[in-house]
């Protein structure tokens, strides 16, 4: 099925957060210094990620299924918690599991919670979070690039 074009900006964000866990994947892969991931990881949280989550918490209405709603608050904060612990202490593990979790919650996202969306708002409904994104999302010539390319 083909994504309401009011969710696509969403879409098109979590294609970049798939690369990233790629990314992340790759480095640890070919045994990158620690340091030089996490650096990238934090970046990529701070220009895009942790703007992402907020405005999928202002824009996306309640999912008035408790139990999606509850796992995507919950993956939010795990993912969250992650970060922090990345960024103050973090180990290769916690790269592999911030990759693991973040790549799990978009296939949740993508799988469940637009489809319940699409199937149970109205149009006009949708239309509303078109317009709101479009408010809120970045444009697309501010797309996000980072000059260490460890992953290559």
């Amino acid at each position: 099925m083909k994504r309401n074009e009011n969710l696509v900006p969403l879409s098109r964000d979590h294609h970049f957060g798939l690369q990233c866990c790629w990314k992340i994947r790759q480095g640890i892969k070919k045994d990158i210094p620690y340091e030089r991931i996490k650096n990238y990881v934090a970046d990529y949280w701070e220009k895009n990620l942790s703007r992402h989550f907020d405005i999928e918490d202002i824009v996306l209405p309640e999912v008035n299924n408790g139990s999606l709603q509850i796992q995507m608050e919950d993956e939010h904060r795990q993912i969250r918690k992650l970060i922090k612990s990345i960024t103050q202490s973090g180990s290769r593990e916690l790269l592999s599991d911030f990759a693991d979790t973040l790549y799990k919650h978009i296939r949740f996202e993508e799988r469940m919670i637009f489809p319940f969306l699409e199937a149970h708002l109205s149009g006009e409904e949708l239309d509303t979070i078109g317009e709101h994104l479009l408010q809120f999302h970045r444009k697309e010539e501010d797309s996000y690039s980072y000059q260490d390319e460890f992953w290559k």
